[in-house]
């Protein structure tokens, strides 16, 4: 399996040497290194790997893998197959989240704890190990499991970095993706310090709306988060960030939504991502009906928006966007519903 070995000592604080294999580890250990060497090794790293659990298999080929970490708290990945050639690995970077996103499953956990650097590299490469052979080579890594990427954002570098890197696992930057809602300092910190792509969980065209659905938009309104993006885009040549926009049936698919949407995202080299809303246990919200969100996404096209319609993968397994995590007995609060959308709520329920 492949271990990290992480150097807290000297002048090697944060860097990360892996292998293929834990025997070549032991090989390196044993052979040819100075004894005085070898003793700091023994002192000063660590050698630790993700433990598999289970792989749960999808109707459509998604594959949902969860590993037991050191503590005994467990993760779950994520590999979805594309007939065109394409295999996208989908990446936790925290155990739960803090964000309470009131569509999410994995937000009703709360935050358990961060992932180190070592645990979210080693999900791409159990996948690659374990699953290649079955889907393909892994081509793509989105930054879109359990957790807020940004909320862990210096292991989220870390690790995207060596993803990229030629002596890691040798990604393109365009083929890594880490998503945010929003945590605008963090934001900039990503865009300023990483060549991997960006996307925004945007999922409302309005503060109210994103309030809700959203609370960290009471923090970084979404005002906020439009300006310092076209701010912080001036200065990335050829980057375009993807905006992330799960549709919840009479809360944010109006044709007038439709409509600000297009003036948000106006100056800002974009693409748009329509998602399907992924019902779970619990869920206050009903997914848009296929024939609006064509139509939702036909106005966009016509204002000359790049825009995409994401289909649900996985969902048959929990495995689809928004259905990853276990939030056990103790969950985090729904937020009350604003007057105005109570009838969309009242009718899903």
């Amino acid at each position: 399996m492949l271990c990290f070995c992480k150097f807290v000592f000297g002048s090697f604080p944060g860097c990360f040497f892996f292998g293929d294999d834990y025997s070549v580890f032991v090989i390196i250990y044993c052979v040819g290194l100075n004894k005085d060497f070898k003793k700091m090794l023994s002192e000063h790293a660590e050698f630790r790997a993700l433990s598999l659990k289970d792989i749960l298999t999808s109707s459509d080929g998604t594959r949902k893998i969860l590993f037991m970490l050191d503590d005994g708290l467990v993760i779950e990945t994520v590999v979805i197959p594309c007939n065109r050639g394409r295999t996208t690995v989908c990446v936790s970077s925290q155990v739960g989240c803090a964000m309470n996103c009131q569509f999410c499953y994995t937000g009703r956990m709360g935050l358990k704890r961060h992932l180190t650097a070592a645990e979210i590299v080693e999900q791409a490469v159990f996948a690659r190990r374990l699953l290649s052979s079955e889907v393909g080579s892994i081509t793509n890594v989105v930054f879109m499991g359990m957790g807020e990427p940004l909320h862990n954002v210096e292991n989220v570098i870390k690790a995207a970095n060596i993803m990229v890197h030629e002596q890691g696992l040798h990604f393109s930057p365009r083929k890594v993706t880490v998503s945010t809602s929003g945590l605008v300092p963090q934001l900039k910190q990503f865009l300023n310090e990483s060549n991997c792509a960006l996307a925004v969980s945007l999922n409302a065209t309005t503060d109210e709306v994103r309030n809700w659905i959203m609370p960290i938009n009471r923090k970084y309104k979404l005002g906020l988060l439009i300006e310092t993006l076209r701010e912080e885009l001036r200065f990335k040549n050829n980057y375009k960030v993807l905006f992330e926009y799960v549709m919840l049936a009479g809360v944010n698919d109006s044709f007038d939504d439709a409509k600000r949407l297009i003036g948000l995202v106006q100056g800002i080299p974009c693409k748009i991502n329509l998602i399907s809303f992924n019902p779970h246990c619990g869920s206050q919200f009903t997914p848009t009906t296929d024939e609006k969100m064509i139509e939702f996404r036909n106005i966009l096209a016509g204002a000359g928006c790049t825009v995409f319609l994401r289909l649900s993968r996985g969902d048959d397994q929990m495995a689809a966007c928004g259905q990853l995590g276990n939030p056990g007995a103790i969950q985090a609060p729904l937020l009350r519903v604003p007057e105005k959308f109570q009838t969309a709520i009242n009718a899903s329920i």
